[in-house]
C-alpha cells in the first residue's frame, strides 16, 4: 500500500516536472523567437531613419520652469528662418504639448519643419510632468487640471505676452482643453488657433486600446491593485520594463503604428519614450485618462480656428473621437490621415506637418484675428466622406441629416 502511494507520488512529480519542463522550453523558445524577430526587424538595411537624430534636435534655449506644484519642467524654444536672431519678428508663439508616455520629441518632424520654415513665429516645446526631462507631480494619481497648470506655467515663463497657437497631441490636446476651461479669459484673449492631434474629449473608458475586450472590461478592477503594487515597488517594476525591451518593441510596433513595416529606428524611438516614462506616471495618469471628459470646455473654441487631425487606424484615441470633436465644433477643419495610427505625426510626418504649417501660417496672417473661417479656408484637409456630407447638410439646413 505504502509502495503504491510512493509510486503514485513519484509519477505525479514526474508528470508535473515534465509539464514544467515543457512550459520552460516553450517560454525559452518564445523568448528566442521574439528576440530573433526583433533583431531581424531592427537590421533593416533600407531604414530611412537609421541616421535620424531623434531626441537630438538643436534648441535656441533650454530652461527649467517651476509649476505651482513645485514641479520642474524642461522647456526648449526654437526660432524659424524668419525669426532667427530677431525675436521681435515673431507674430505668435506656438506651444507644442505632447501626450501620455511620450515627451516633446513626439513633435520631432514638426519641430524640424517649423525651424526650416519662414513662418513669423517661434516654437516652444516642453516635457509634461512625469515625462522626459521634467519632474513628477507630488501625488500618486495625476489629474488634467495639474497638466493645464503646467501649461499655464510654461506660457507665463516663456510667452507672457502676444498671440498663442496651441498644438496638442493626445493627452497634450486634452491638456489644452483643460487650459481653456481653467483660464477662459487668457484663452479668449490670446489664443489665435488650436491644433488637436489624435485626441478625444472623453469616453475613453469605452475604448479597448487594442486589448481583448475581456481585459478592457477588467481594467477598472485591476487598476487599484496595480496602483498599490506600483506605490510599493516602482523601481523594481521599471527595471523589469527595461529588461523586457524586445517585447516592448514588438508591442510598440504592433499597437502604435498602422503601416505594415514602420522604420525600426522610429519604432525604437517611440518605444524608448514609452519605456523611459516612470511606471508611477504610467499608472498615475491611467485613471485620469479613463475619466477624462472635456466636452463642456469645447464651447471656448467656437471663436478660435481649430485643426483636428487623426490617424484613421488609431487604436488609442480612435478616429471616431476626432469626428465627434469636429461635430462639436462645426467650424473646425478635420484632417484624416490614411493608414496611420496614434503617432501619425511620426508615422506620416509630411501629411501632418504640411497642413499644420499652413494652418499656423493662416493663424498669424494679417486680418486673421477673430476670423476662424478665413483661417480654415487656407488649411487643406483629407476629410472622410461621411463628415463632408454631414457638414454640407449643416451648412445648407442648419441641422444634421
Amino acid at each position: 500500500m505504502a509502495g503504491d502511494l510512493s509510486r503514485r507520488r513519484v509519477r505525479r512529480v514526474g508528470i508535473i516536472g515534465a509539464i514544467a519542463g515543457l512550459a520552460a522550453a516553450g517560454v525559452a523558445a518564445g523568448v528566442a523567437t521574439e528576440r530573433y524577430l526583433v533583431n531581424k526587424a531592427r537590421r533593416d538595411p533600407d531604414d530611412p531613419y537609421a541616421d535620424e537624430p531623434f531626441g537630438r534636435l538643436p534648441a535656441d534655449s533650454v530652461r527649467m520652469v517651476t509649476t505651482p506644484d513645485d514641479v520642474t519642467l524642461r522647456v526648449e524654444t526654437v526660432a524659424t528662418e524668419a525669426t532667427a536672431g530677431d525675436p521681435s519678428a515673431a507674430k505668435a508663439t506656438v506651444v507644442f504639448v505632447h501626450g501620455y508616455c511620450l515627451d516633446q520629441g513626439t513633435f520631432h518632424f514638426q519641430r524640424r519643419a517649423l525651424t526650416e520654415s519662414h513662418l513669423p513665429v517661434r516654437g516652444v516645446f516642453y516635457d509634461q510632468p512625469g515625462h522626459g526631462g521634467s519632474g513628477a507631480l507630488p501625488v500618486n494619481e495625476y489629474d488634467m487640471d495639474s497638466l493645464s497648470e503646467a501649461l499655464a506655467s510654461v506660457i507665463r515663463a516663456v510667452a507672457p505676452r502676444g498671440p498663442l497657437v496651441l498644438v496638442g497631441h493626445s493627452m497634450g490636446a486634452m491638456t489644452i482643453m483643460a487650459y481653456s476651461r481653467r483660464h477662459p479669459e487668457e484663452f479668449a484673449a490670446r489664443v489665435a488657433g488650436v491644433a488637436l492631434l489624435s485626441t478625444s474629449a472623453g469616453k475613453l473608458d469605452q475604448v479597448s486600446f487594442g486589448a481583448p475586450r475581456a481585459l478592457a472590461r477588467a481594467r477598472r478592477l485591476l487598476l487599484p491593485v496595480f496602483s498599490r503594487a506600483v506605490a510599493m515597488t516602482p523601481g523594481a517594476i521599471d527595471r523589469v520594463r527595461r529588461i523586457a525591451g524586445d517585447l516592448a518593441w514588438l508591442l510598440t510596433r504592433r499597437y502604435g503604428f498602422a503601416i505594415p513595416d514602420p522604420s525600426p529606428a522610429l519604432v525604437s524611438y517611440v518605444e524608448k519614450m514609452n519605456t523611459e516614462t516612470p511606471i508611477k506616471t504610467v499608472v498615475g495618469f491611467t485613471k485620469t485618462l479613463l475619466e477624462h471628459d472635456e466636452h463642456e470646455s469645447l464651447a471656448a473654441f467656437r471663436d478660435v480656428p481649430v485643426l483636428i487631425s487623426s490617424g484613421e487606424e488609431d487604436q488609442f484615441t480612435p478616429a471616431a473621437h476626432s469626428v465627434a470633436l469636429a461635430e462639436a465644433m462645426p467650424h473646425a477643419k478635420l484632417l484624416m490621415i490614411p493608414q496611420a495610427g496614434h503617432v501619425a505625426l511620426l508615422e506620416r510626418p509630411h501629411q501632418v506637418s504640411g497642413p499644420l504649417l499652413e494652418f499656423l501660417d493662416a493663424c498669424v496672417a494679417p486680418g486673421a484675428a477673430g476670423r476662424p473661417e478665413r483661417v480654415l479656408e487656407e488649411t487643406p484637409a483629407e476629410e472622410p466622406a461621411g463628415w463632408r456630407r454631414k457638414k454640407k447638410s449643416r451648412d445648407e439646413n442648419g441641422t444634421e441629416e
